[in-house]
């Protein structure tokens, strides 16, 4: 079901409806985030009210909607897509410099006064920015009502709660029994003194229990929420969605299931003199509205989103092996490509299509991981374009063409960007490309400190293209979970990102590397690896950490100037082909063994 697919007149419908909705309520604005109950990247379709309301896909934004105006924060990522998506709606492209960014709160608050009311769904509205919104508004004399939803009101076949059931992630893929799990976050709750911890991220979940579903799209989880005690768990999730043995299987662990809609209330019944441990960037304002006022609070990090950020080494093999099944579906699809190209159509469709087929033949496949983003010269240049059936382009003439795609298997999941040159690229296009080349490279052979705040290595990512007065908007990386969401905390290489505490980089951890460049309406360039931290050293002045490429692709020697490359940058990248050919070769033959071995020829061969 696509809720959003529709023309400019039915979107100021929408916020007409909407603006009538607030006049029967006395609202002076409304804000639409990005956001379920679970603060979920990646939205089931009943809580895509932004994307309902105003157009916009993107997977980031905040609509904002007073009686006179009506905007769209959204950061670089998103500007051109956004542009085009919001012609003729009537609302306003706001720019912001990051996703993160909270732009909309100062400029929000900026228009109200005293007596005015802001209205927002406390069910959806993160505790963190409600906070920092209650306080904006407070000092304008303003208030927030998180008690209605409006869109109850002005979506007309809004839909209901997903239904897909859930399964076990089962041995030898799991590997840690969810027993196991839940002891080890109790030791946690104990280090925090506390009796009771609430869990409502759909990825902490499914890690924490061994569960895994189809709720939200590429990502393989469930909706629910849970409260962990000392002696037991309740999970609050439709019943009907988890099988009879299924429920067996998790009483036996103690854990509790209970209809989904009763978890306010639950909270609401603990006992006052308990502690209860949240995290406050993962809990909703409506769930913490709700924890009884006499009971203690005690917040921090969820546990459960350190831990599963640190793979273990069992699941490290497995990822290896995944990334090879990978490796060998992307080359039957590159062998694919560059075989078809110029005997019939192609376009940015057929990518997504071929690629998605690929990997369905790979053993442990599940789905992809994300939409896959396949754009062709101008359209590369947008960092999260997506062809649609209604705007795409073909694969024809000289440019370079960027495909950004990932898979989710049993054994863990991938995403990796290549950009490869369909008939001749320019000199300019392979001085951009190399450039990003050095990039990576950079950021693959470091060394750095256990313990380091992940945001601070963003820079050296950068140098090779801040060197020539060149960047890009978005960050060089981010975590990436174990059959889990593509993008998961709570590392992120990104100056943008506050370097806290919990952003310590530790070994385990799994991380995209992903520098680009981008010429709007010509052409963008990013090339993205994943890595593992592994130990590297001890030394007088601490332990150290390294970076293990796992993905296995060959980067297209066809778009680089060799004259740009340092020679320890060549062997860099000759020793990385050397291992995508070792590791992928024996899983494939014929035309996709010859284009493998074509790929990684020594670069001076090439």
């Amino acid at each position: 079901m696509d809720s959003t697919a529709a023309p400019p007149a039915d979107i100021r419908h929408r916020i007409a409806a909407l603006r009538a909705a607030m006049q029967r309520h006395g609202l002076a604005a409304w804000i639409a985030p990005s956001a379920d109950p679970h603060l979920s990247e990646y939205l089931p379709e009943r809580w895509k009210a932004r994307e309902w309301l105003s157009g916009f896909t993107g997977s980031m934004g905040t609509l904002v909607v007073t009686h006179e105006h009506a905007g769209l924060w959204a950061d670089s990522r998103y500007w051109v897509q956004a542009e085009a998506e919001l012609d003729g709606t009537g609302i306003e492209l706001m720019k912001i410099s990051a996703g993160g960014s909270l732009q909309h709160i100062e400029w929000l608050a900026g228009r109200m006064g005293p007596g005015d009311a802001v209205g927002a769904d406390g069910r959806v509205l993160g505790l963190a920015g409600a906070r920092q919104l209650q306080s904006a508004l407070a000092a304008r004399g303003a208030t927030l009502r998180t008690e209605l939803d409006l869109l109850d009101e002005v979506w007309p076949a809004r839909p209901g709660l997903p239904a897909p059931p859930v399964y076990e992630h089962l041995p030898p893929h799991a590997t840690q029994p969810r027993a196991a799990r839940l002891a080890g976050l109790r030791v946690q709750m104990q280090h925090h003194g506390a009796q009771w911890h609430l869990i409502s991220t759909l990825d902490d979940l499914a890690w924490l229990l061994n569960l895994r579903g189809s709720d939200v799209p590429y990502n393989p989880v469930f909706v629910a929420h849970a409260l962990v005690g000392l002696d037991g768990a309740t999970l609050f999730i439709d019943a009907a969605k988890v099988p009879p043995p299924l429920r067996e299987a998790l009483a036996a662990d103690g854990v509790r299931l209970a209809p989904y809609g009763e978890a306010a209330a639950r909270l609401a019944a603990l006992p006052q003199g308990d502690t209860l441990l949240l995290d406050p960037r993962r809990v909703t304002l409506g769930l913490r509205e709700a924890v009884p006022e006499g009971m203690r609070v005690v917040e921090a990090v969820n546990p459960t989103t350190l831990a599963k950020s640190r793979k273990s080494a069992a699941e490290a093999e497995h990822l290896r092996e995944t990334m090879a099944e990978d490796g060998a579906a992307l080359a039957e699809f590159f062998a694919w490509f560059e075989g078809a190209l110029g005997r019939g159509r192609i376009t940015e469709l057929t990518i997504d299509e071929r690629i998605t087929a690929a990997r369905a033949r790979r053993a442990g496949f599940v789905s992809p991981s994300f939409a896959t983003i396949a754009g062709f010269n101008a359209n590369g240049a947008m960092p999260h374009y997506r062809a649609t059936e209604a705007a795409h382009a073909a694969i024809e003439g000289d440019g370079l063409l960027l495909i950004d795609s990932g898979g989710q298997y049993l054994g863990g999941t991938t995403d990796i960007t290549r950009v490869v040159p369909v008939g001749t690229p320019s000199a300019a296009q392979k001085r951009d490309f190399t450039l990003v080349l050095r990039s990576l490279i950079a950021m693959s052979r470091l060394s750095f400190p256990r313990g380091i705040r992940s945001p601070l290595l963003d820079a050296v990512a950068r140098a090779p293209l801040w060197e020539h007065g060149l960047d890009y908007g978005h960050g060089t990386g981010h975590g990436v979970g174990y059959f889990l969401n593509v993008h998961e905390g709570p590392q992120a290489l990104s100056w943008h990102a506050p370097p806290e505490p919990h952003t310590a980089m530790e070994a385990g951890m799994v991380t995209s590397i992903e520098p680009g460049l981008y010429r709007a309406g010509q052409w963008g360039v990013r090339i993205e690896n994943l890595a593992l931290n592994q130990a590297a050293q001890h030394s007088e002045f601490g332990d150290w950490l390294r970076f293990e490429t796992l993905t296995l692709c060959p980067i297209d020697t066809r778009c680089i100037d060799a004259a740009l490359l340092r020679e320890d940058e060549r062997a860099w990248l000759d020793a990385y082909h050397a291992e995508v050919l070792r590791r992928v070769a024996p899983r494939v033959q014929g035309e996709a063994l010859a284009w493998l071995q074509a790929r990684t020829r020594p670069l001076a061969a090439a």
